[in-house]
């Protein structure tokens, strides 16, 4: 079948990934073309080594710091607000015990707190479950409660959470995805 001259197949649009991986190799190939830049490669190299020493050294809280440079033996990071980077102090010996060992000659390291860097990403959440004991004594109390209009919006609160908690329980069974977001 012929088409005419105006028609456009879809594509879909590529996903974030696609589009980070082709800027990423179009800079490192833009880097390595033009001779001046590519002396720029081993000190960029060294850079996120050192970034990964420091993340695998560090808990996960502190995701959001990043290294700004390391000069004679002096390392300067980065912190996205103040409370994370008195945080990040305390763990600076640790810090740089840990680097040493690894092989950076670190002598000292400075914080800076650069206000509009990425925040850390939430926690996650917790999800608690309630027992059987916990949902056995609701469905009692729900059976108990007097049948007047004070106490019909909580027995119907109750009757809810019981209803969702069950059905819960039937799709795990199932093998199938809850039927509602955990958490609630």
């Amino acid at each position: 079948m012929k088409y005419p001259s105006t028609f456009t197949p879809y594509r879909p649009a590529p996903t974030s990934a696609q589009r980070m991986a082709k800027s990423t190799k179009g800079a490192a190939d833009f880097l390595r073309s033009n001779s001046t830049m590519a002396a720029l490669l081993p000190a960029l190299a060294r850079m996120g080594t050192l970034q990964q020493s420091v993340a695998a050294a560090l808990p996960a809280m502190f995701a959001a710091c990043q290294i700004l440079h390391f000069e004679a033996g002096v390392l300067v990071m980065s912190a996205p607000n103040a409370a994370l980077a008195a945080r990040l102090k305390q763990q600076l010996p640790r810090l740089q015990d840990r680097l040493l060992k690894d092989g950076w000659q670190v002598n000292s390291i400075r914080i800076k707190v650069q206000v509009g860097r990425i925040e850390p990403p939430p926690a996650p959440k917790r999800v608690l479950e309630l027992t059987e004991d916990a949902l056995s004594s609701f469905a009692e109390l729900s059976s108990n409660l007097a049948r007047d209009p004070r106490s019909q919006g909580l027995k119907d609160a109750i009757d809810a959470m019981l209803q969702r908690r069950e059905r819960r329980r039937l799709a795990k069974q199932a093998g199938e995805a809850p039927p509602f977001p955990e958490g609630k």
